[in-house]
């Protein structure tokens, strides 16, 4: 039985992971490591997940050198989500981005490198956001680094790191770029839970500038089944290499608000519109050529299906929402 370290596990994409992973086989440990800060949360977990001795939570943050080490040292395979996550948030407290996004993965690459003889591989969660706005379409892993916010530019110094340590020092690093997610648990800070939510209460929507704003979304358990496919591919396919987690297909922003308002039956009239937020990226559509003929990754679901599902979750799990709803609006100064 191999064992997988996850920090930030207790984050959204991580803990649905670690779910997909934990009911999909029995051949793995899990142990987590998680600084729960706002958006790490412990109900993530289900109980036959904290209960079992598949599963160890170790509370602490990824910049602490000597515990990340101890558990990198007891780990066949490491998966890097740890992050600070928000463009909005990054707008008006920036330093602990870098801090965390930058400081913390050299952490864990410090301690990868160090028991380089026993890790297998080193997936670090990289992000969309590290392109800025398409300059060609589809965006494949080519596509110009071009940061637009202070959250990607620290994101983009945390993947080049990565990637310099595998140039460097050749540890069995992998690193894997995320679109637009969605899914159950995810923050309500994040677009399309705020919009649920809002709608489920009968609140006003409230878009950035027209809403035009174009986004590749993926739902969150077709993104797990594709970094699973990364973390049990042959390592000499995939080791040094950059993908694309994408559906290959954008939506707008408001097309989305409205779609919420159709599914929940409610009036387009709760839409309002405010500024621009800054730093905003136009268009993001992922190329999923490489991902498919390496990973030989599925079609993610239609958009549409996906989000029925959402919405049902948070109808279902009012009681896991409610705690943080006065996180879901964050006040910044837009652009116009």
């Amino acid at each position: 039985m191999k064992t997988i370290l996850v920090t930030g596990g207790a984050g959204f994409i991580a803990s649905n992971f670690i779910e997909f992973v934990f009911n999909l086989t029995s051949d793995y440990r899990i142990i987590v490591l998680d600084a729960l800060t706002y958006a790490g949360n412990l109900d993530n977990f289900s109980d036959d997940i904290k209960g079992s001795d598949r599963f160890r939570f170790w509370y602490g943050n990824v910049t602490n050198a000597e515990l990340v080490h101890e558990l990198v040292s007891q780990s066949d395979i490491v998966i890097h989500f740890a992050a600070e996550s928000h463009v909005a948030r990054s707008i008006y407290d920036n330093k602990m981005f870098f801090v965390t996004d930058v400081i913390g993965t050299q952490t864990v690459a410090n301690a990868v490198l160090k028991n380089q003889r026993t890790v297998d591989r080193f997936i670090h969660i990289s992000t969309s956001e590290v392109y800025g706005t398409a300059l060609s379409e589809p965006m494949n892993e080519d596509h110009p680094l071009n940061p637009c916010s202070p959250y990607a530019s620290a994101k983009v110094g945390a993947d080049r790191l990565v990637y310099s340590y595998w140039a460097t020092y050749n540890i069995p690093a992998i690193i894997v770029r995320p679109f637009n997610q969605y899914g159950p648990r995810q923050h309500l800070e994040k677009v399309i839970p705020r919009f649920i939510t809002c709608a489920l209460k009968n609140e006003p929507l409230t878009v950035h500038g027209d809403g035009s704003a174009q986004r590749d979304w993926l739902y969150v358990i077709d993104t797990c089944d594709r970094i699973y496919r990364v973390m049990e591919a042959p390592l000499s396919a995939v080791k040094g290499h950059v993908f694309n987690l994408g559906s290959g297909c954008c939506l707008d922003i408001l097309s989305i608000a409205k779609m919420i308002l159709k599914m929940t039956q409610r009036s387009e009239d709760l839409i309002t519109f405010t500024g621009e937020r800054p730093g905003q990226v136009k268009k993001h559509i992922s190329s999923t050529g490489k991902a498919e003929a390496v990973l030989g990754i599925r079609t993610g679901r239609p958009f549409e299906d996906g989000l029925a599902t959402t919405i049902e979750w948070y109808r279902d799990n009012e009681e896991w929402w409610r705690k943080i709803e006065w996180m879901r609006n964050i006040e910044i100064l837009t652009a116009t």
